[in-house]
């Protein structure tokens, strides 16, 4: 009974890289986003400089491949990250994990030119991301998006509004969804859109109870021009 015990109990012990993965983040989360968080807070202030200093940690590209300077780390790995620093502040910590949600879909479904030209500088942190799926009329049910992005010549045009995105006038680049075909989930396609893009806005930081340092507002596209090279993968 007592070796069936400790078979079991050995699969949830964490190896020698995972504690060390764990104690790095502790140490950050302990010394530079605890001991500001409450001011974050109540500043409604989005701590991108120090968001940026877990770049050179390797938070930045947790599961990114290492050869765009990624660290190629498991999903236990990231959920002891997120976890530590959910301590010192969740809305710090659910950035981080947006953030490596955009790196990381561009890792697995951007051409090689996209993930060397996007990549470095997103697991750097140089670039900070974020997710645009969220709409006012579609949350959950995803497939029922509108915005609508049109092949013009060598762009896209996006026209549609994203609803409670987080970092949304603070990141450097928006990961898009976009209706480019018919109704449902196969006519959806997504776009790397650029923080500078002609035709990108931005709402105004809505109010919230808590969450705070994280900034939530609406991304808004009107003849929103796009390279058709941002194009993440194929249509649909």
């Amino acid at each position: 009974m007592d070796a069936a015990v400790d078979a079991v109990t050995s699969q949830f012990e964490l190896n020698e890289d995972q504690r060390a993965i764990q104690q790095m983040a502790e140490a950050f989360a302990a010394d530079r986003v605890a001991p500001n968080a409450l001011d974050w807070d109540r500043n409604k202030h989005f701590p991108a400089d120090v968001i940026r200093e877990t770049g050179p940690l390797g938070l930045g590209g947790i599961y990114v491949s290492d050869d765009v300077g990624g660290s190629a780390l498991g999903r236990l790995d990231a959920v002891l990250i997120f976890e530590a620093l959910s301590r010192a502040d969740p809305a710090f910590s659910s950035f981080i994990s947006i953030h490596n949600m955009v790196a990381s879909m561009i890792d697995r479904f951007g051409s090689d030119e996209q993930r060397q030209h996007f990549l470095p500088k997103l697991t750097s942190m140089e670039w900070l991301a974020s997710y645009c799926l969220t709409e006012p009329g579609s949350g959950s049910d995803a497939a029922a998006l509108k915005t609508r992005a049109v092949k013009s010549g060598g762009d896209y045009v996006l026209n549609g509004v994203k609803q409670f995105i987080s970092g949304a006038g603070d990141s450097d680049l928006y990961i898009v969804m976009a209706r480019t075909g018919a109704d449902g989930p196969k006519g959806i396609s997504t776009f790397v859109v650029p923080k500078d893009a002609p035709g990108l806005s931005f709402g105004a930081n809505e109010h919230k109870m808590g969450w705070h340092m994280q900034s939530t507002r609406q991304v808004v596209l009107e003849d929103c021009k796009v390279p058709a090279q941002n194009l993440l993968s194929d249509e649909g």
